[in-house]
């Protein structure tokens, strides 16, 4: 029997938002038949990730959590942690989804999606972490975009981190017409944060794209290799 795999989000109270974890984790059930994907949240929703991988655990499964966040922080490394500590070698974690360069292919296929023209400036809208080292992340993808986009690319961050999205856009118009890409799972908080920054054209987040659904797929048959026998 293959493990169990858990798509892990942080949980949102938007119906888009939540729509599009379940359309995530019904994709990459399609790319794994035989496999057992259940959904589980970090906070907000209900089921709980300790409650499910504690009960797939004690129904005799081994279990891969791959959270759909985008870059490391709390909810990764405390949260997840935590959901898996009781079941060394029965239950793994991957880890975030990001930096990935399939999410990078995303973000420009969102842009087109959104009729942007191609020389058109770019933000990069990022959620946002005190963390360094996440905010790195959210450079990282910018420069990811760049090197698939014509126009210009830079980041904004949505909290935290500088410099904000509106600053960001206001810096980028200079050159004329500002696109919106983004680096978010779902519609929620930030989608309509990112809606109110001052942009000429808003991309959808990056949601169910084929890409991040190969991310998801390829990290859970990672995490498979780390599980006991």
């Amino acid at each position: 029997m293959k493990p169990a795999l858990v798509v892990c989000a942080h949980g949102t109270d938007d119906p888009d938002g939540r729509a599009t974890v379940v359309a995530i984790a019904e994709a990459a059930a399609g790319r794994l038949p035989d496999v057992t994907v259940e959904v589980a949240y970090v906070d907000v929703q209900e089921p709980k990730l300790d409650a499910v991988v504690d009960r797939l655990v004690a129904a005799g499964e081994h279990v891969v959590v791959v959270p759909i966040l985008l870059t490391l922080g709390f909810h990764t490394e405390v949260d997840v942690q935590e959901a898996i500590a009781d079941h060394p070698g029965r239950a793994v974690s991957t880890g975030p989804l990001g930096p990935d360069p399939r999410l990078a292919d995303a973000l420009v296929d969102r842009l087109r999606e959104a009729r942007v023209p191609e020389d058109t400036a770019v933000v990069v809208g990022v959620a946002g972490s005190s963390r360094p080292e996440a905010a790195e992340v959210g450079r990282g993808v910018a420069r990811s975009v760049q090197s698939r986009w014509s126009g210009p690319v830079t980041v904004g961050f949505l909290a935290v981190a500088e410099p904000s999205v509106p600053d960001a856009v206001a810096a980028a118009r200079s050159t004329g017409p500002v696109a919106l890409a983004s680096y978010l799972i779902g519609r929620g908080f930030f989608q309509r944060k990112l809606a109110k920054a001052g942009g000429d054209f808003l991309a959808e987040p990056l949601g169910d794209h084929p890409g991040l659904v190969d991310v998801v797929v390829d990290r859970y048959r990672s995490g498979c290799r780390h599980l006991t026998v």
